[in-house]
């Protein structure tokens, strides 16, 4: 397999107000997907289990299988036969019913299933939310598995060019530089419009003004921490970080302590789960093209916030 990659999102439908990604198409090297997977690609049986498509999921990441991950089975036996796979963020309780109803039993969620960076349970033993979320799981046979060293250490990461490809900047992709982007001069609110559009984000924090122009741009989807977002300001300094989100005494304050000097930065934090939403969605057709023949369908657990 090669290890570079582009995804494309080829289509876009407004509903409702808010941007679905309709199609998302990957690239490997010049040859669709499906021809750059082809070769080990499995055809699905009967009798094809959910760990065997693990194992050939891990199979096209490179350093996998790692010593050390989060990547794990949060819930579920998974020598069980594979009937479908739902892609997602967080598996939410909501995500889990809509997977029994699609007749899929197995959620590839890209962050924790039960509260917590290491999905440790022990410690929620008799809450009845935790109970009822894994009575749900256990009720309906469905497996959960956390992708998310995996597929942040593919090459590019799938979720930043998931993103990338929502925006329509996937084509300032830099290899040797993948956390910053040039682009032909926006406007901060021009920046903030796409967003909410393509990402489908009721509303976004901001700082900066929103007359400036931003070309060189630091996108860093999720929670990197406040350490590892000022590294990048300090490194590239940037006309723009665009973060998932963030501790507000940490980036949040440094950037304000920064424009109060005189320096020409702006931070747009879009919120944790719609920032990385794309990738997942993204992650679609990759497993199409490795698994043929497995119905596969993004389920968004989208923003558990209301604005009010």
């Amino acid at each position: 397999m090669s290890s570079r990659r582009d995804f494309l999102t080829s289509a876009l439908a407004v509903v409702g107000g808010a941007s679905l990604i309709t199609s998302v198409q990957v690239r490997a090297e010049g040859h669709t997907a499906g021809a750059g997977a082809e070769e080990g690609a499995v055809n699905v049986s009967e009798n094809m289990t959910i760990r065997r498509a693990i194992d050939r999921i891990v199979a096209d990441i490179p350093g996998a299988p790692f010593g050390t991950t989060v990547d794990t089975v949060k819930s579920g036996d998974p020598e069980q036969p594979l009937k479908g796979i739902v892609t997602t963020m967080f598996a939410t309780d909501e995500v889990i019913e809509k997977t029994v109803q699609q007749g899929a039993n197995f959620i590839i969620a890209h962050e924790p299933t039960f509260y917590n960076h290491l999905d440790e349970t022990g410690w929620l033993e008799g809450d009845k939310i935790f109970v009822f979320k894994k009575d749900l799981l256990e009720k309906n046979n469905i497996v959960v598995w956390r992708f998310h060293d995996y597929w942040h250490s593919f090459r590019p990461d799938g979720i930043l060019m998931g993103v990338l490809a929502v925006m329509g900047w996937d084509k300032y992709y830099n290899a040797g530089a993948p956390e910053i982007i040039t682009v032909p001069a926006i406007s901060l609110r021009d920046i903030v419009r796409i967003a909410k559009k393509q990402m489908g984000i009721d509303k976004i924090k901001v700082i900066g003004d929103l007359s400036a122009s931003c070309q060189r741009i630091v996108l860093s989807p999720g929670a990197a921490g406040g350490r590892r977002q000022i590294d990048l300001l300090r490194k590239y300094e940037p006309d723009l970080l665009i973060c998932g989100e963030l501790n507000e005494w940490e980036t949040s304050e440094y950037v304000r302590d920064a424009r109060h000097q005189g320096r020409q930065v702006s931070l747009i934090v879009l919120g944790h789960c719609v920032s990385e939403e794309p990738g997942m969605q993204a992650l679609v057709p990759w497993l199409e093209a490795r698994l043929k023949g497995v119905p596969v369908k993004h389920i968004p657990s989208g923003d558990p916030f209301m604005w009010v």
